[in-house]
């Protein structure tokens, strides 16, 4: 985990608050309670979300210092050991406004709690902090969407081979973040979150990340891949529905853009979010660079050169941290 941003004025936390699962420190009673009473309903409801059951009860709680103000950004860290198959130690820092730290933080920090005891090792980064940024609120989703359509145009996008062998943040981390909710959810969407973990369990058990893309997804190679969710950047991030068992997918009217053609533009852009039912050609979702367009994955990429918007990046160490946008 990052750390959160240092360079913030301290509040005094005047309350405590004890349930189950975790120790609250926060400004006063009641948002101690209420932060409380809200990690266990989110622990609770995330465990069965992701892992189709609850969270035993932990050995000991997990301490919550809140610092909560308006003018704060969303931000927080959270830190646990590993050591031989056993998971302990929780401590969490949360920071922002009261309605970020409820709907964003707090469900951001227990998703990796919930990892954490499930998988009981370190996650890839980008799959940890992607995965956890998938259950904040919209707005906050948002703002990482539009960071990653300006990380891409200004070729600080981070190739996939680099990506998948990360095991510490970058200098420039906060590509990783914007690109690593992308995936996350790109691959969520065409399976669901139990072939997403196993895909990751499977990855990490054999470092072998071509095989588990081959064998959970169907793509050759992490370059096909790659263009496959580049196109799907390019559409606008159509919605993607399962159909079925088989995990196909629906994505506005079925028009498929090659994989080929996954290059990333210069020109200026506007997001536009949408949900348009399949066939309602009024509704046809507009691309990051403007015009209608339509989109199914291609899963059978022949590989091309490296995608515009992307360049190499050491992986290093990061001490300190940021408000906003990373956690």
């Amino acid at each position: 985990m990052a750390a959160i941003v240092a360079a913030v004025s301290p509040l005094s936390h005047a309350a405590g608050y004890r349930t189950v699962n975790f120790t609250v420190d926060a400004p006063t009673p009641q948002l101690a309670k209420e932060i409380g009473d809200s990690a266990e309903v989110w622990r609770c409801d995330l465990a069965k979300e992701w892992l189709g059951k609850e969270l035993p009860r932990w050995s000991q709680p997990c301490p919550i210092k809140a610092t909560v103000a308006p003018h704060l950004g969303a931000g927080g860290a959270t830190s646990f050991v590993f050591n031989q198959g056993q998971v302990y130690d929780w401590r969490m820092n949360i920071q922002g406004s009261r309605e970020r730290v409820l709907d964003s933080v707090l469900p951001h920090e227990i998703t990796h709690t919930i990892f954490a005891t499930h998988f009981r090792q370190p996650l890839p980064r980008w799959a940890d902090e992607g995965a956890c940024t998938t259950v904040e609120h919209h707005s906050e989703i948002q703002k990482q969407e539009r960071m990653l359509i300006d990380f891409l145009k200004t070729k600080r996008g981070i190739r996939f081979d680099e990506m998948f062998a990360m095991t510490e943040y970058p200098a420039d981390v906060l590509p990783l973040y914007a690109q690593g909710h992308s995936l996350s959810q790109f691959l969520i969407s065409q399976r669901g979150k139990q072939v997403f973990l196993n895909f990751l369990a499977d990855g990490m058990r054999t470092n072998d990340w071509r095989a588990a893309i081959q064998s959970h997804y169907e793509y050759e190679h992490l370059l096909a891949l790659q263009n496959s969710w580049m196109d799907w950047v390019r559409a606008g991030r159509p919605p993607l529905q399962l159909v079925g068992g088989g995990g196909t997918m629906l994505a506005s009217a079925q028009v498929t853009v090659p994989a080929q053609q996954s290059t990333a533009s210069s020109a200026s852009a506007t997001i536009t979010p949408t949900a348009s039912p399949v066939g309602n050609v009024a509704a046809r979702p507009q691309s990051v660079y403007g015009e209608s367009t339509n989109w199914v994955p291609a899963r059978n990429s022949q590989p091309v050169a490296a995608t515009a918007g992307y360049e190499s990046g050491r992986p290093i160490m990061m001490s300190g941290g940021r408000e906003n946008a990373m956690r």
